[in-house]
């Protein structure tokens, strides 16, 4: 059997990703045979102010998506702030489940179901954004036989997903914003076969459990690694693909590599301010021991209180340098 074309279009976006967002929905006819699925990384509290922006942006509608809400041509659908966007059935999902790659909503989800969901007829577009969330979806698209192009990255304000989406499927098309409009409306009409199906029974169980009221994972398939999860502190299981591995815990927490290095980095600079603080706190303690030892002429408390704050100094200073060192190679990876 054939479609008439790829009517499934996912796309992910992150840091310096809504100008692009604009200009690609600035660039997408009226008559777009194709649905367009949408996760920007926002924070929870944020708002949805980006559908009415890429509403604004072109003649397509876009709109934030509603849960079991049938997905149409001609549509842009945008995931709402702290909720992942997933397509089951034909039909918009929202879903409360676990963070993914420190993010809700992120790529991976929606890619993951759009492979399943649509197959062939799928295709995924990654915009520019830090670290690699998305990777792993588009390498779910490629194997269910859809496509996948990338913004180029000289492009990118920050091309760290666009690189990591291109390395896990290297055939991916990498293309300016506008010429990324065209692929999108080639792919929309070019026929595709629907026959010989791929199936993952692994990733339909991931997939699923998103669409669970009240999920429960238990514990996940691949290796028992001596990893802990940074979100929950629970232990990680290392699942090994074909470009690069993936860690999830059992609550559900998914993490890729580029993900899991920054969010170690994050748990171990909240530790170090905590460090800090009860330092800190100390220092003020041992302060006001010694200036009430000296008032009443006591000598040795004197001394032993002076000694513990130069100490106690020291070690400040060290955990602070050690602190600042944490948060430039965080930066670094940021902006790779």
């Amino acid at each position: 059997m054939w479609a008439a074309g790829r009517d499934v279009i996912v796309v992910a976006a992150s840091a310096g990703g809504v100008d692009p967002l604009r200009v690609l929905l600035r660039e997408l006819p009226a008559d777009l045979p194709a649905a367009v699925l949408v996760v920007l990384h926002v924070p929870p509290q944020g708002s949805s102010v980006l559908a009415s922006i890429l509403d604004r942006a072109g003649p397509l509608k876009a709109a934030p998506a509603v849960d079991d809400e049938p997905v149409r041509p001609g549509r842009v659908y945008v995931a709402r702030p702290d909720y992942h966007l997933l397509l089951h059935d034909g039909k918009a999902r929202l879903s409360r489940g676990p963070l993914q790659n420190g993010h809700r909503p992120a790529a991976d989800p929606l890619f993951m179901s759009a492979a399943l969901d649509a197959g062939s007829r799928a295709a995924a577009v990654v915009l520019s954004g830090t670290l690699d969330d998305g990777a792993k979806g588009c390498e779910a698209i490629e194997r269910h036989r859809g496509a996948v192009a990338v913004q180029d990255q000289d492009e990118c304000a920050f091309p760290g997903m666009p690189v990591a989406a291109a390395a896990a499927v290297p055939s991916a098309q990498a293309l300016p914003v506008r010429e990324l409009a065209g692929w999108i409306l080639r792919q929309s009409r070019t026929p595709v076969s629907t026959e010989d199906q791929v199936y993952d029974d692994d990733m339909e169980r991931e997939v699923s459990f998103f669409l669970k009221e009240a999920p429960s994972l238990g514990e996940p398939g691949g290796e028992l690694i001596a990893f802990s999860c940074p979100e929950c502190s629970g232990p990680i299981y290392e699942q090994k693909g074909e470009t690069t591995s993936r860690y999830i815990c059992r609550v559900g927490h998914a993490w890729s590599r580029d993900s899991m290095i920054n969010a170690q980095s994050d748990a171990v600079e909240r530790a170090l301010w905590v460090a800090i603080q009860r330092l800190e706190e100390r220092l003020r303690v041992l302060d006001r021991m010694r200036r009430s030892a000296e008032e009443r002429g006591q000598r040795l408390s004197t001394h032993y209180f002076r000694d513990e704050e130069e100490r106690t100094r020291e070690a400040l200073n060290t955990i602070r340098i050690l602190q600042s060192s944490i948060g430039r190679n965080g930066d670094a990876l940021l902006s790779g």
